[in-house]
C-alpha cells in the first residue's frame, strides 16, 4: 500500500500540472480598448463572446477608455496588459521615455478624411486657402498640421468639441473627421453623400495609421503575446464573415456600458472597419506596420514637435515583417 501512495505522490508531482488544461487555467489578460464600447471594437467582444480566446488559453477582459481615463493610461498605469491605440500617440509616448511597442498594426490607412459641400468647390489642397476647418480639440491636429504645412494653405482652425453641428449650420466650410464615425453622422444629418466632397489624407502622402495593439516592453511577453495576436485575427475574421451578428454583439456591450447605440451607425463603422483593416478582397487581416508607414509618421510628427527623442523601427515594432 506504501508503494501505491509513493507512486501516486509522484505523479501528482511530474504530472499533475500536465492535468490540467488550458480551460483550467487561463492566461488572464486585460485589454483597453482606446474609446467607448462601439463597432470599431466588434473583434475583441467576438473573442470574448464566441469563446475565441478562451480556445487559445485566454482568458481575456475588454477594459474601456472614457473622457477621464485614456488607453494608454490605462496600459502604462498597468491596468491593462495591451490597449488600442493610434500610431501617432504611441510614437510620441516611446519618443518621452515610456517604452511601450506595437505589437500588431490593424489599420492600414488612415481614416481622416476632410469634408466640404460640394457647393463650396473645395476640391484640391490649394482650393482650401481662407477656408475655415472645424477640428476636434485632442488628438486629430497633427496630421491635419501637416497637410497645411505641406501645401503651405492659409486657413482658419476653429476648435469643435463634441458636435458635427457647426458644419451642417455652414459655421464652417470643412470638417476634419473620420470616415468610419463623424462623416456617417453627417450623411445621417439630411446631406447625400453626392452633395459632399471628402480629401483623405492618406491620399497626399500622410498615411498616419491609427488602430494598432500595443504592449508595455517589460512586460512583453513572446508566447502569450502571439497567442493573443492569433486570437485576435480569428475573431476579427469571424466578425467580418458575420456581419449581423457582430452588431447585435456590439449594441449589446454598447447597451451594457449606458452608450446610446444606433444600428445604422454601428453598421456603417463595422463595414469601414474591414476596408481599413483588410486586403479589401479576402476579409483577412495584414496586421503589419510597414516600415515605410512608421518612418512617414515620425517625420510628421517630429515637424510637429511632438517627437522628443526619435528611435528605429525595429525598436518600437515587434509584429511579423514583409
Amino acid at each position: 500500500m506504501k508503494h501505491v501512495h509513493a507512486l501516486l505522490i509522484l505523479f501528482i508531482i511530474f504530472c499533475g500540472p500536465q492535468i490540467y488544461s488550458q480551460d483550467n487555467y487561463p492566461e488572464k489578460i486585460r485589454f483597453a480598448a482606446h474609446w467607448m464600447p462601439q463597432a470599431q471594437f466588434a473583434g475583441y467582444y467576438i473573442g470574448v463572446e464566441k469563446g475565441i480566446y478562451k480556445k487559445y488559453g485566454l482568458e481575456v477582459e475588454v477594459l474601456h477608455a472614457n473622457p477621464n481615463e485614456t488607453s494608454q493610461d490605462l496600459l502604462l498605469d498597468g491596468k491593462a496588459d495591451y490597449a488600442s491605440m493610434f500610431l501617432s500617440t504611441a510614437i510620441s509616448l516611446r519618443s518621452y521615455g515610456y517604452p511601450i511597442v506595437n505589437v500588431f498594426q490593424l489599420s492600414q490607412k488612415c481614416a481622416q478624411v476632410l469634408i466640404s459641400r460640394k457647393t463650396k468647390n473645395i476640391i484640391e489642397p490649394a482650393d482650401y486657402n481662407g477656408k475655415r476647418i472645424g477640428v476636434w480639440k485632442s488628438g486629430f491636429t497633427e496630421v491635419n498640421s501637416a497637410f497645411i504645412n505641406k501645401f503651405n494653405i492659409d486657413v482658419e482652425i476653429v476648435p469643435i468639441s463634441s458636435t458635427i453641428n457647426l458644419f451642417l449650420s455652414g459655421g464652417i466650410d470643412v470638417m476634419l473627421t473620420m470616415w468610419y464615425n463623424e462623416y456617417h453622422s453627417i450623411i445621417n444629418s439630411g446631406l447625400n453623400e453626392d452633395e459632399l466632397n471628402k480629401l483623405f489624407f492618406s491620399d497626399y502622402g500622410l498615411n498616419v495609421l491609427e488602430d494598432g495593439i500595443y504592449c508595455r516592453q517589460a512586460t512583453f511577453d513572446k508566447v502569450i503575446t502571439q497567442k493573443f495576436i492569433d486570437a485576435t485575427v480569428e475573431a476579427w475574421e469571424y466578425a467580418f464573415a458575420h456581419p449581423e451578428e457582430s452588431i447585435d454583439i456590439v449594441i449589446l456591450k454598447m447597451n451594457e456600458h449606458f452608450v446610446p447605440a444606433n444600428r445604422a451607425h454601428q453598421n456603417w463603422m463595422f463595414h469601414r472597419m474591414r476596408d481599413l483593416f483588410t486586403d479589401g478582397n479576402t476579409g483577412h487581416l495584414i496586421g503589419t506596420l510597414q516600415k515605410d508607414d512608421f518612418i512617414n509618421a515620425m517625420e510628421i510628427l517630429e515637424k510637429q514637435g511632438k517627437v522628443k527623442k526619435s528611435f528605429s523601427y525595429e525598436e518600437f515594432y515587434s509584429g511579423k515583417q514583409q
